[in-house]
């Protein structure tokens, strides 16, 4: 399926000399028009998503809930998280968030971001919506480093497990055989999303491309590029051979 959408969409949108740096701003960080949305966003990053220790904790787990979507019972909020477009953000019961992490839920028609609880988001990991939808089921455990990004729909069952730099992807693949454009202007090509089932465990630095379906139960090791789908209980290795080919023959 082809659409308008890229990832240097907001790139695009950040450069286009129509639109005033308030309304760009708006746009990729708050999600909602009007001055009361503003000062409450503002107010909670400079004011509470900053400050350390036992203190930064109680005031995080006052504070955030006023702009984020749902939030359930004993989430814990770390230093410095970033929140954008928090009204499509929902976060369960018991669920942690570590420093530095980025939950952008940015889209005009998406669902956004859905944490199941007792789960655990790690430190610098980054959880990014480009009008797409990532939910993660009961008790995931995603470690420090792990990038998703959806411009479709990324789903996590419960129980899974995903350590350090995981990195999956739903979207963002372009046509190359036109070289006449750049590539970041070409149409985002998108497969359908990532569905991983429930007590998946991925090793350190794992890859999943779009239009992979993990089956439940399935082991990834370290460095693995998951490019196809996998049935249930799968233990799979990484495969690292290396095949070249010239763009211009793929049209």
């Amino acid at each position: 399926m082809n659409d308008d959408r890229s990832p240097g969409s907001t790139q695009k949108e950040l450069l286009d000399p129509r639109r005033r740096l308030s309304g760009k701003y708006a746009s990729l960080c708050i999600g909602r028009p009007g001055l009361g949305p503003l000062l409450a966003y503002e107010f909670i990053n400079l004011f509470i998503a900053p400050v350390p220790g036992a203190l930064g904790l109680i005031l995080r787990r006052l504070f955030f809930p006023l702009i984020l979507g749902k939030v359930g019972k004993g989430v814990v909020f770390g230093r410095n998280v970033v929140l954008r477009h928090p009204r499509k953000i929902e976060i369960g019961d018991n669920t942690f968030i570590d420093d530095n992490a980025v939950l952008d839920a940015k889209g005009e028609k998406n669902e956004g971001i859905r944490i199941g609880s007792n789960a655990m988001i790690g430190r610098n990991t980054i959880l990014t919506c480009k009008e797409g939808s990532i939910f993660l089921g009961d008790q995931c455990n995603l470690s420090a480093g792990c990038q998703l990004l959806s411009e479709t729909e990324i789903r996590l069952g419960n129980y899974c497990f995903l350590a350090g730099e995981c990195y999956l992807v739903a979207g963002g693949n372009h046509p190359v055989a036109d070289t006449t454009r750049p590539i970041m202007f070409q149409p985002s090509t998108v497969k359908g999303g990532i569905q991983v089932g429930e007590d998946t465990w991925m090793g350190a630095g794992v890859i999943v491309l779009d239009g992979v379906t993990i089956g439940k139960g399935c082991v990834i090791g370290a460095g693995a590029v998951v490019t196809a789908s996998l049935p249930e209980y799968t233990y799979a290795v990484a495969d690292r051979r290396l095949r070249l080919t010239d763009r211009r023959n793929l049209g």
